[in-house]
């Protein structure tokens, strides 16, 4: 071949290696977002719309800046999260919330606030209608009396919360088809509270009413919070039976909504089971049900919960 030939020849095939690698080398992939610094996370919170969103968002952001180390930054943003609240906010929406700053408030010592903030929550509860959503909020709150990390370490006043919770749940008000709902928010409140001998009388109840369930959901639910409870106790062969059967019933189950969520719950037992790879598993199978929901509040809901608990696996 002639020189000039194959110079051109050779010039033509830089150039096409050119175009081919180009895009592999810098313009394919977009630049990773870098993460938002803690004054656009306030900005971002202070700017949802939905009820009590800014308390929710500016709690997660505390929570960031206590495990930073910037004790005061949390307790301000903690300070705003709750002044977002007014003591006679609706119950169903802000008694979460509350709970959530109370919880936050006790990570950094703040026992003053974090007992003013799970007090108001307290008084909210007793103005739930639904008797359900009032056991769970109670077994949260008994949680973050009794807890020690993040809480108040007070057993006299879980246990007094936790009572009133157990009742209910066992109670009248509350249809079979709810029960293992409600006893399950029970004996996870217990064992969080570290009231290990109630959180097992408890389980008890609860591993007996889901072996006669047919509903997948909450056999899933209650099957998952037995044996997170069992795990806590040490029981650790029973806590793995007991997740065993309770992925394969959430595995079963049709509607993507709920068995999201049941997935979650599993994923949630697991990982305090300490099967990391387990939980990891079932939060990608969660991910991929949560993008089928139809409606698309629910989506959200879902996807928040999958995204808490894939962060909690982390780290």
């Amino acid at each position: 071949m002639p020189r000039p030939t194959a110079l051109a020849s050779g010039l033509l095939a830089m150039l096409c290696g050119l175009v081919l690698v180009a895009p592999l080398a810098g313009c394919s992939g977009a630049k990773k977002k870098s993460p938002l610094t803690i004054a656009e996370r306030i900005k971002k919170a202070r700017a949802e719309a939905s009820p009590g969103g800014p308390a929710r968002e500016l709690a997660k952001v505390a929570r960031l800046q206590a495990k930073s180390g910037d004790k005061a930054g949390a307790i301000r943003t903690l300070a705003e999260a709750r002044g977002t609240i007014a003591d006679d906010a609706d119950a169903a929406i802000y008694a979460p919330r509350l709970i959530d700053i109370a919880a936050a408030y006790a990570t950094v010592a703040e026992k003053n606030s974090a007992r003013e903030a799970i007090d108001t929550a307290a008084a909210m509860a007793e103005r739930l209608g639904d008797p359900v959503a009032r056991v769970n909020v109670l077994a949260k709150i008994g949680e973050v009396y009794g807890g020690r990390e993040a809480g108040l370490a007070d057993a006299a006043k879980a246990k007094k919360v936790l009572a009133e919770a157990a009742d209910l749940a066992a109670g009248d008000d509350i249809s079979d088809r709810f029960r293992p709902q409600a006893l399950a928010a029970v004996a996870l409140g217990y064992a969080n509270a570290n009231l290990a001998g109630d959180a097992n009388a408890v389980t008890e109840k609860l591993e007996s009413l889901a072996d006669g369930l047919q509903d997948l959901r909450p056999k899933a639910e209650a099957l998952a919070a037995a044996a997170n409870v069992r795990a806590r106790s040490g029981a650790k062969e029973k806590a793995t039976v007991l997740l065993a059967e309770a992925a394969k019933a959430a595995k079963a189950i049709d509607g993507s909504a709920n068995k999201a969520f049941a997935l979650l719950a599993v994923a949630r037992a697991m990982k305090a089971a300490g099967d990391m790879a387990g939980a990891t598993a079932l939060a990608a199978e969660a991910e991929k049900t949560a993008a089928k929901i139809g409606d698309p509040e629910q989506q959200k809901e879902a996807l928040q919960d999958v995204r808490a608990v894939q962060a909690a696996l982390k780290g």
